[in-house]
């Protein structure tokens, strides 16, 4: 009984490794999303922390479109983050692990 016990310690210590490294890497990777074909370009990191905001000044006629543009290209990031969330061995199927 002890050994079985063991092992799962062991599994469990190995999970939380790689889910550590796994965050690391995701709070490093820096991600590109945009809106209205590069009207504005924002730059997020795997936490989706907003490192960087490219506004073109063809965009700066209209305060509200703007306002539009910048959520659109958050979200254009954002969803690009979830994509590349690196997949753990043994976690469950739909397991996010940025979310």
């Amino acid at each position: 009984m002890g050994s079985g016990f063991s092992k799962m310690k062991k599994q469990a210590r190995m999970m939380q490794e790689q889910l550590s490294q796994a965050k690391n890497k995701m709070e490093t990777t820096l991600v590109e999303g945009s809106a209205g074909n590069g009207l504005v370009t924002v730059t997020l990191n795997g936490s989706k922390d907003l490192k960087k905001i490219v506004i073109k000044p063809e965009a700066l006629t209209d305060a509200d479109g703007l306002q539009d543009l910048i959520i659109g290209a958050f979200e254009n990031a954002a969803s690009k983050i979830e994509d590349e969330a690196p997949s753990l061995p043994g976690m469950p199927a739909g397991f996010n692990l940025f979310s």
